[in-house]
């Protein structure tokens, strides 16, 4: 019988979805993939194949699930399986300069960032860079691990050179330019099967003063809400939210085969719109959705749905 396939490492983020699963009547199978092997000489099951992979999977002692799943990944598109995020989404889910590349040929705009390995490149990067204050962040990261905002290159150096410093897991560090809000929130913007689902306001009060970009991410479900300093929820739902941004999203999405994704945006004090993060793995809030009546999981599930529908017709 052919069923729907979620490829993931994380239990924890993959439970809401399987929970509308269940709810939809669909049947799927979990393959996790933080170890295992494949025989290439057979063929894959018939199905719709949904990649869940992050890049904080090292984080959780998952280190080479994303090498393992891109090996799964590659197999099920030399079988022509349907694949949601398949091997170009994971790429860029684990390579920030994967995403800018791919975001500025887009026209999408990303905050100026240099990437250096080793480090004595780190600090030639940010004199090059020639900006105060400055952050430094993992390319492959996810949860804003590695975010360090430094106001001159002497902190810098005592950071690189010290006991604290932390080597990113892939080797390459981001120096890249410290965009300052007006006010202490960002914008993540979701997208399932292509097409924009909604933008949650997230208030980064709390962390403002490290990074506003990177202070709170919401990979994961449980990210705590609650009043701020703001007086208001940490995630807000923004009701008839539209932007220019989006057509160009939308054209992002597309041109890298990505169905599913949350596109992180900060505006500066001039009203620039700088796009610095891109998460294939996304997962949504369940006090901001509950307030605006919309739900993530649900509706990937009904695409996850959809697409199971369309392949068993054919």
């Amino acid at each position: 019988m052919r069923k729907i396939y979620v490829l993931h490492e994380n239990d924890e983020w993959t439970d809401h979805l399987t929970k509308r699963l269940k709810e939809l009547q669909l049947p799927f199978e979990l393959w996790h993939l933080d170890q295992g092997n494949i025989d290439l000489t057979n063929e894959p099951p018939e199905g719709v194949f949904y990649n869940r992979i992050s890049a904080s999977s090292h984080t959780r002692d998952h280190r080479f699930a994303p090498e393992f799943t891109e090996a799964v990944l590659a197999w099920l598109e030399r079988h022509g399986r349907t694949v949601i995020n398949g091997s170009r989404a994971l790429r860029l889910e684990v390579s920030k300069v994967n995403q800018y590349m791919a975001l500025n040929s887009a026209g999408v705009t990303s905050p100026k960032t240099i990437a250096a390995v080793g480090k004595d490149h780190i600090i030639e990067s940010a004199k090059k860079l020639d900006l105060a204050p400055f952050i430094t962040k993992h390319n492959r990261a996810g949860k804003g691990q590695g975010v360090q905002l430094f106001h001159s290159i002497e902190a810098l150096k005592e950071y690189v050179y010290g006991d604290s410093f932390e080597e990113p897991v892939d080797g390459v560090t981001l120096i890249q330019q410290y965009v300052e809000a007006p006010e202490p929130y960002i914008v993540r913007h979701e997208f399932v099967g292509g097409e924009f689902l909604y933008a949650v306001k997230v208030d980064t009060s709390e962390g403002f003063e490290l990074c506003p970009a990177d202070a709170c991410t919401i990979d994961d479900m449980y990210c705590p809400t609650g009043e701020q300093e703001t007086g208001g929820p940490k995630f807000e739902i923004l009701e008839g939210y539209h932007h220019p941004i989006l057509d160009q999203y939308e054209k992002f999405l597309q041109e890298n085969n990505i169905q599913v994704a949350g596109i992180e945006a900060i505006q500066d004090q001039d009203g620039q719109l700088y796009t610095y993060d891109v998460n294939t793995n996304t997962n949504y809030n369940s006090d901001a959705e509950a307030n605006a009546d919309v739900y993530g999981m649900l509706a990937l599930a009904k695409y996850l749905g959809e697409q199971l529908l369309t392949l068993q017709k054919v």
